[in-house]
């Protein structure tokens, strides 16, 4: 291989006792003291801690002969998975490793993380070679989704690999990005850049190739994802999937707050038409430092991947008390619409209507309440507040109207939570007039809005959704189901929902209760019998 021109001349060398991805750690924090974080965090560049990288290899099976492995996000996981390989009794005798890096000053210090990988593996009696590839990996082989009559069937000769292992960049990218053109089979909407790493590594791979990758648990569920999760669940069977307890662990150093997950797949082309009895390996730990605290359960794979449902949507349930939640709350067979109830979005995005904002008004005469994500709290509606640059009014005149809605009852729910924040379902009932005389009130797009279109939410009703949603049952259920700190609308008409009676039951005993916010877990639980799932 070439020696790089643009390496740091102070590039120090390994320690004998080294292992080549504790010295491409090295490599990685010595290169981030270079750069500024804001490069870093725009190119969604974050480096893998030495013992997600050794855990993460952990998952690779034992292989002899020769081994090929792909690395679209080169460096510290190529280490890993060699030094694994190498240390099993049955090892391969020679290992091929193509690995990708765009960041031309990067690849300088990969270039010397690979160096020192091929004289380790020599001296365990491993030959090996390395292709490093200083490109765009997406647009390097768009041609394997471009000119595929299906996902994982190209017309062209790719290469093909028994291994791909990565920690991709993850950010949105544009539509009209020439990558998210070339991925078009796969996509909907603005696309996350990650799920396109995953999608082409897939397409590269051999029959019973194995899948290794850390990213976003995002891609799970949600309308966005679902083009994604078809055409991949199609070809990839899950073998493993390790959750982190906390969102701040995982990438610590980077201090980057994201719920990750590590999955585990096997290619294996329609794999769920070919058997009943997959399995797969849930597991979870706090975080980068306690793997051998990990817990694991081996559970029916169609229990938490269903392949006949549109959304195919892949739960993710840590613990029995989640296999429990999931159980009664599946056994309601209600849903929003068979109540005769819609959920939509708030039609007042700010930046759109920026002329019709204001920060006081004249309520009752020219103006009418604007209610914020910022003015719902669990089971209650503070308005007006002090939100800082949030505007508590907006205009009642005949151009404002078709963003305002009837001062009916609602239920309102965020549409986000904070990444840090422990529940993701943050629910309270609006009622008529509550806010004051006024024929409309705005809701801004940060808001979900349920509501009855031809006829009224009652009051009971309003109440006992608030608390169901509220609730750590459905907060649980949801998180297991969902990993996006994006509360959908499309998500929230397919969950299930307890009888309306029930409903109605448990609003008509929270209305009349000083402080509900206490006992939601105690009222929601009449939606099992009484019986808390916790």
């Amino acid at each position: 291989m070439p020696t790089t021109s643009f390496m740091r001349k102070d590039l120090f060398d390994a320690k004998d006792s080294e292992s080549p991805a504790a010295y491409a750690e090295s490599m990685g924090w010595l290169y981030a003291e270079s750069v500024p974080a804001s490069r870093k965090k725009a190119t969604g560049q974050f480096f893998t801690p030495l013992a997600v990288a050794e855990y993460m290899a952990s998952f690779v099976r034992s292989r002899e002969g020769s081994v090929r492995i792909l690395d679209p996000g080169a460096g510290i996981l190529s280490c890993a998975v060699c030094t694994h390989l190498v240390a099993q009794t049955k090892k391969p005798f020679h290992i091929y490793i193509e690995a990708f890096e765009s960041d031309h000053a990067l690849a300088g210090y990969l270039e010397k993380t690979l160096s020192f990988l091929d004289n380790y593996l020599e001296s365990h009696g491993v030959s090996f070679e390395y292709s490093l590839r200083n490109d765009d990996f997406i647009m390097t082989y768009a041609e394997a989704i471009n000119d595929a009559p299906s996902l994982f069937a190209p017309k062209f000769e790719s290469p093909a690999f028994d291994i791909a292992i990565s920690n991709p960049p993850y950010f949105k990218i544009p539509k009209t990005d020439p990558r998210a053109r070339a991925a078009s089979s796969v996509i909907h909407g603005q696309p996350n850049i990650y799920a396109l790493f995953m999608a082409i590594s897939a397409v590269l791979l051999t029959q019973k190739g194995e899948f290794i990758f850390i990213t976003p648990r995002s891609f799970t569920s949600g309308p966005y994802f679902r083009a994604f999760r078809e055409h991949f669940f199609k070809h990839m069977q899950p073998k493993a999937a390790h959750l982190f307890d906390s969102r701040k662990t995982a990438f610590k150093k980077d201090k980057v707050l994201q719920e990750n997950i590590i999955l585990k797949a096997e290619r294996i082309d329609n794999w769920s038409s070919k058997s009943a009895n997959h399995h797969v390996v849930i597991s979870s730990s706090n975080g980068d430092g306690d793997f051998s605290k990990t817990k694991k359960r081996n559970i029916p794979l169609n229990s938490v991947l269903d392949m006949k449902s549109r959304a195919m949507v892949f739960g993710l349930p840590t613990s029995k008390t989640d296999d429990t939640i999931i159980k009664w709350v599946n056994a309601w067979t209600g849903r929003l619409q068979s109540y005769g109830l819609q959920i939509s979005t708030g039609p007042v995005v700010p930046f759109r209507a920026a002329n019709l904002l204001s920060a006081e008004g004249e309520p009752r005469k020219t103006h009418t309440p604007l209610l914020w994500m910022q003015n719902v709290r669990t089971l209650s509606v503070n308005w007006p507040t002090e939100a800082r640059g949030k505007a508590q009014y907006i205009t009642s005149s005949e151009k404002a109207l078709p963003l305002l809605v009837a001062d009916n009852t609602y239920v309102l729910m965020r549409r986000f939570s904070a990444k840090e924040e422990l529940r993701r379902l943050v629910a309270a009932p609006l009622l008529a007039g509550q806010l004051g005389e006024y024929p409309h009130i705005g809701l801004e797009n940060h808001l979900n809005y349920i509501y009855r279109p031809h006829g009224v939410l009652t009051e009971d009703e309003a109440w006992g959704l608030a608390v169901l949603l509220s609730s750590s049952f459905l907060d649980t259920y949801f998180r297991i189901h969902n990993g996006n700190t994006q509360v959908s609308a499309t998500e929230l008409r397919a969950m299930p929902l307890p009888p309306i009676e029930v409903i109605r039951k448990i609003g008509c005993e929270a209305k009349n209760l000083s402080n509900p916010v206490d006992e939601i877990d105690a009222l929601a639980s009449l939606a099992f019998n009484g019986r808390n799932a916790v």
